[in-house]
């Protein structure tokens, strides 16, 4: 009994210690790296793109920027940003197909173009990542870096996720921490729909970004876009019917600059209809136009 009673006070004394007690990994585990992320991959294998709205929070040496987000972005890098004052007012309108970037800045009124370079879509969001990755982001999966099969391993933290660090081909190395969805825990890990819940990316040893995910919640399909007027046929969704969770709450940090921008989502959906021109803007008048590429 004294044995016992020895025994645990010692657990109870390190559970205070820690804070928590450590929590042991699913019946079923990862058997590599790459068959986690497959899983992880799967999991958002019905997305095509998300469409919503978000509170925007974005903090740096220069002050604090705060706001309401509508944005759309659709495999594999297209995106539009338009982002609304607390009263109202146009911000900043971002459009980028891939290739073309545009920004409108209605306090500078200016025009600004060039590439769809991960240091021009940074101009809004700050974090200097490519279309893809963000795109990726914005939808709850994490971007994975190119790698050898070797170049990547995976291990049970006892924080309640698997640890995935990857060796990139190109000098680089990206740590994603996934977890099972409750409801899967018990599953065979094939069958298991994943969370992201971190991602952060290192090059030659400084810290590009790092993304926390929290808060996920399953969304719908977004219905078809329908013209009120009656005269154009409906829109359908760009994508069938899907159910994958998405993280209501993002966190994009980039530690050398202590730029920091939080995301928000008040409502998203699926694969939304996709007008035509969603991903350009026309220049409007009264606006100087200036082409910017990574030199700016």
């Amino acid at each position: 009994m004294r044995h016992r009673a020895t025994a645990w006070a010692a657990t109870t004394l390190a559970v205070l210690v820690t804070g928590c007690a450590a929590v042991d990994p699913p019946p079923s585990r990862f058997p590599t790296a790459d068959a986690a992320l497959d899983r992880m991959k799967a999991t958002y294998a019905c997305v095509n793109g998300v469409q919503g709205t978000a509170k925007i929070d974005h903090f740096s040496r220069h002050g604090r920027i705060r706001g309401d987000l509508y944005f759309l972005a659709v495999n594999p890098d297209r995106v539009r940003f338009d982002v609304v004052s607390p009263f109202g007012a146009t911000l900043y309108t971002l459009t980028s197909n891939g290739s073309l970037f545009q920004m409108l800045d209605v306090g500078e009124k200016q025009f600004l173009h060039g590439p769809a370079s991960a240091c021009n879509l940074a101009r809004l969001t700050q974090v200097p990542i490519p279309g893809h990755a963000l795109v990726s982001l914005l939808r709850g999966e994490a971007p994975v870096l190119a790698h050898e099969p070797q170049g990547a391993s995976i291990a049970w933290d006892g924080d309640g996720f698997y640890r995935v660090l990857i060796q990139s081909t190109r000098d680089a190395t990206e740590e994603i921490h996934l977890e099972p969805r409750p409801g899967d825990w018990s599953l065979p890990w094939s069958q298991q729909q994943l969370r992201v819940r971190d991602v952060r990316v290192t090059q030659r040893g400084v810290d590009l970004y790092h993304a926390e995910l929290s808060h996920h919640a399953a969304i719908r399909t977004a219905p078809p876009r329908v013209d009120p007027e009656g005269i154009d046929d409906p829109i359908p969704p760009s994508g069938g019917a899907c159910q994958a969770e998405i993280p209501r709450s993002i966190r994009m940090r980039v530690p050398n600059t202590e730029d920091d921008m939080i995301f928000q989502y008040k409502e998203a959906r699926w694969n939304p209809p996709l007008v035509p021109g969603a991903f350009i803007q026309p220049v409007p008048g009264g606006v100087t136009r200036r082409y910017v590429d990574c030199r700016d």
